[in-house]
């Protein structure tokens, strides 16, 4: 279970994540983590996010955003909004850890989303930010933080959601790993 002050690391490639606030501690009004990435390059594939609306300040570094078809560079002390249903991505491109403040509102489950990730990449499931179809599909269907990926239509991917992701369930994959969060989903 996230909490708060909490620091989780994916030792694969030293990032890290710390928890300033839980959706436990707002009332699942928001998600506020301190990130510390030192790979380069995307994590995740574009996305977006049906519910939440994301907002990120950079501490030190610079952070990618791609965003509107555009490519932005936040600069410490910079910030910078997401809303919902808008594809995005962040990374980091330079050579040099980038440090931000994101927050995500409503909370819902995103902190147990992270805490999920990060322990899967730990525990080798992951290759170059991709955890495989079966497991994105089990965490699309099974997690409230909705997220879908931007470059294959809704249709395709809820299809797939809800054929593929409970056979997978029956194969153990879950959205939320008692073994990182102390409960399962």
């Amino acid at each position: 279970m996230p909490t708060k002050g909490q620091t989780i690391t994916n030792p694969t490639n030293g990032d890290t994540y710390e928890f300033i606030e839980t959706a436990k501690d707002t009332n699942g009004a928001r998600v506020i983590l301190k990130a510390t990435i030192q790979s380069k390059g995307q994590l995740v594939p574009n996305h977006f996010h049906v519910l939440q609306d994301e907002t990120f300040e950079v501490v030190s570094g610079q952070l990618t955003v791609l965003h509107g078809g555009q490519t932005r560079t936040i600069a410490a002390g910079e910030k910078m909004s997401l809303p919902k249903n808008e594809p995005h991505n962040h990374f980091n491109a330079e050579d040099t850890p980038v440090t931000y403040i994101q927050t995500i509102t409503p909370a819902l489950d995103f902190d147990y989303l992270i805490e999920n990730l990060v322990g899967l990449a730990a525990d080798g499931k992951s290759k170059n930010g991709k955890y495989g179809l079966v497991q994105e599909l089990v965490s699309l269907k099974y997690l409230d933080s909705k997220s879908y990926l931007a470059d294959i239509p809704v249709a395709v991917q809820k299809f797939l959601m809800y054929t593929v992701a409970p056979i997978g369930r029956l194969f153990g994959y879950r959205a939320i790993y008692k073994k990182y969060s102390g409960i399962e989903k």
